[in-house]
């Protein structure tokens, strides 16, 4: 894998678009153009799975498919499949945040549409098709059966979904832009993982979570973050070889050029709930085969492109699992301005991470410097230079990008200056999130400003 520099967190369903949600096709391609344009090299996403519970693409149905709503009606056009007419913008969808429900209701009867004219145009009896489902068959017989109403529709879901990533990838790779994915540890006890395969999670009788997920109290959630996802029964997964799970990645790595593994605290210890708790306040931690795992990982599939999101209760067995795998971890600067977090400070990065302003879980820099304490907005003007809120999104990309860390990744909405009505997710808060969306405009105004901070960076880290 080439060395990915500088780029951005934004997820495919944040692109703009009129239908609903941000999807796989034209206005991707418009994002990986003004990409290149600002000299950035990586984009960030967050998990493609098929969304489950408040619409978090962290409460995946299945740890394999895609995400139905991410299916582009324009390429589906461009492929043949839809009349012009039907993909015509709904102005309804075109403006405001992501809107789920409306969204699905708008693409269901188009992609049965296009589903019928591939099946009349005997575009299911092809080779490419055919040799899909061939490859695929270890997860999406499984996915397919355990979804209402046609097999083979959902089959023809997934197999454009496939075609239309690989598409925007290749699109993307021709432009020197390369893809981050994201992988979750846990699947939603609501997925077709935990149905069609129950020995891999700790379940009782009736088939639910005898244990569930969380974390404990910290400065997000004073009752901690309860997730409710099942735990793994790792006796079973090593009985198994971890084919689950080799599987898994497998199918990650072929997708992304490097992935970030969410929760990567889970591969040494993980925090379990009672399944009648209402909070994450009383739980006990258990250590996790999460060694054995990589190493059968790096065994079956080589080196592994892994970003370490080594945050949360990180003890120094994490540390020590993640450097022994050479994996980079995370430093997130917004944390470094507060008590004795000095090492988020860029002047204290390693180079073998990488450096972000915040995540999807933080507030934006705009909205974040106006919340700052005195004591911690005295510190970061002092080191920035920052007089006023207005200032404060490009003054942090500036200090990252100064980062030795290996490669810097901004949040979109921090490179378009927007305060906290933009915040993506807000942790131990069950509505309301993961629907901020772009302006169909927004990337373009912007491109020039940001450019003289990378040619920067550039002139510091040249590509190897």
């Amino acid at each position: 894998m080439r060395p990915l520099r500088s780029g951005i967190l934004l997820h495919i369903t944040s692109l703009p678009g009129g239908h609903g949600i941000g999807d796989l096709g034209p206005a991707a391609r418009r994002q990986v153009d003004w990409m290149q344009r600002a000299g950035l090299d990586a984009w960030q996403v967050l998990p493609m799975t098929p969304i489950g519970e408040g619409n978090s693409p962290y409460s995946g149905r299945s740890a394999f498919a895609m995400e139905p709503l991410l299916l582009s009606l324009d390429d589906l056009h461009a492929d043949g499949l839809l009349a012009r007419a039907s993909v015509r913008r709904d102005k309804a969808l075109e403006t405001g945040g992501t809107k789920y429900a409306a969204a699905r209701r708008f693409k269901s009867t188009r992609i049965r549409t296009a589903f019928d004219t591939f099946v009349a145009k005997r575009r299911h009896r092809s080779a490419p098709f055919r040799r899909f489902l061939a490859t695929h068959e270890h997860w999406l017989a499984d996915w397919c059966d355990d979804q209402p109403g046609d097999a083979n529709e959902h089959a023809f879901v997934q197999f454009m979904l496939d075609r239309q990533w690989d598409r925007l990838h290749s699109y993307a790779a021709e432009r020197g832009v390369g893809f981050i994915g994201d992988v979750p540890i846990f699947v939603h006890a609501d997925s077709t993982d935990v149905r069609k395969r129950p020995e891999l999670f700790r379940l009782d009788r009736n088939g639910d979570p005898s244990v569930v997920t969380g974390v404990p109290p910290d400065d997000y959630c004073a009752n901690g973050q309860l997730w409710g996802h099942p735990h793994y029964h790792w006796a079973t997964h090593k009985r198994q070889h971890f084919s689950w799970w080799i599987d898994r990645f497998r199918l990650a790595i072929s997708r992304f050029d490097a992935i970030r593994v969410d929760h990567f605290i889970g591969f040494v210890r993980l925090y379990e709930v009672a399944s009648d708790a209402k909070t994450a306040r009383h739980g006990v931690w258990r250590r996790t085969p999460g060694r054995l795992l990589l190493e059968v990982l790096q065994q079956k599939l080589g080196d592994l492109p892994l970003i370490a999101e080594d945050l949360g209760e990180v003890t120094p067995a994490v540390h020590t699992l993640r450097d022994d795998f050479n994996l980079p971890g995370m430093r997130i600067v917004q944390w470094g301005f507060f008590g004795d977090h000095s090492n988020d400070l860029p002047v204290n990065h390693p180079s073998r991470c990488v450096c972000y302003p915040g995540t999807h879980d933080n507030d934006t820099i705009r909205g974040w410097y106006r919340s700052l304490p005195r004591q911690a907005k005295a510190r970061f003007n002092a080191i920035t230079g920052c007089e006023r809120a207005a200032d404060a999104a490009m003054s942090m990309i500036t200090l990252c990008m100064s980062s030795p860390a290996e490669c810097c990744i901004i949040p979109m909405q921090d490179i378009l200056n927007l305060g906290s009505a933009a915040r993506m997710n807000r942790p131990g808060t069950p509505r309301g999130n993961w629907t901020w969306r772009m302006s169909s405009h927004a990337p373009i105004s912007i491109a020039r400003s940001l450019r003289p901070t990378v040619d920067h960076r550039s002139r510091m880290l040249p590509r190897q």
